[in-house]
């Protein structure tokens, strides 16, 4: 079972990632136009993302078009659009569980209880990194296919941007975040930490007190067995004879 230092380490790793993937959601620079044959004389670069196209003109103006039409986009990028969406909701879950599953935080309940939130904390970071990982691969392989295509005129050309390569490192703190979130499996000499507080302390002086009664009422009953008025105690058998048997 992982230590609460790398607990930590992974709910930042988890937050780095829910930060990169929505980050990379919404920039536009998802493919840039490649530097390939003649140079275009109205504009420096192009660039196209899940939400907006943009340019920079050689006059210095920065201009961007959002895309309205949905159904008119090609199926990558809806695709993207949606898991990208659904990957940062999934991660933003998966967060808020994993702060209720920290070993070094008081909520949660027992220990076996933050455990089984932690593991579920890991399985919402990895379905949030394979959500982030497919479309940033499929955007690369369509945007690389275009690329080599000889049909395709080297002016329209373009080349994996920005975005992409920061959606790989989120889903890859997404992924790492999960792995360690998922080996908080409660171990079975963790059983009895159920019954008590979460705080090893608290448990043992529990324990101690639960004993204590224990014997204290083992003693109440033992006096109450040999002392009791409606009880009598058992008579000596030589005082039911007389002198003269004895003699």
């Amino acid at each position: 079972m992982p230590s609460s230092a790398m607990q930590i380490l992974a709910f930042a790793l988890a937050l780095l990632g829910i930060l990169g993937a929505t980050v990379a959601t919404l920039l536009p620079n998802w493919k840039v136009s490649a530097d390939v044959g003649t140079n275009i004389m109205t504009s420096i670069s192009q660039m196209q993302g899940l939400w907006m196209d943009c340019a920079w003109y050689s006059t210095g103006v920065f201009s961007c078009t959002l895309k309205y039409s949905v159904l008119a986009l090609p199926a990558y990028l809806q695709t993207a659009r949606t898991t990208m969406v659904l990957s940062c909701m999934v991660g933003t879950l998966g967060l808020c569980l994993a702060a209720l599953g920290l070993k070094c935080t008081r909520w949660g309940g027992s220990h076996r209880a933050k455990s089984h939130t932690a593991i579920a904390a890991g399985g919402c970071f990895m379905v949030a990194g394979v959500l982030c990982l497919v479309p940033a691969s499929w955007f690369t392989n369509e945007v690389i296919t275009t690329f080599l295509d000889s049909k395709i005129p080297e002016t329209s050309k373009y080349e994996p941007g920005g975005a992409v390569y920061v959606a790989f490192i989120s889903a890859g703190f997404l992924l790492a975040a999960s792995v360690i979130f998922c080996l908080s499996c409660p171990s079975k000499r963790e059983g009895p930490l159920d019954f008590g507080s979460s705080h090893p302390d608290k448990l043992l002086r529990r324990e101690q007190q639960r004993r204590e009664q224990q014997q204290q009422q083992q003693q109440q009953q033992q006096q109450h067995q040999y002392y009791s008025p409606s009880r009598n105690r058992p008579q000596d058998i030589r005082t039911g004879y007389i002198l003269q048997d004895y003699v």
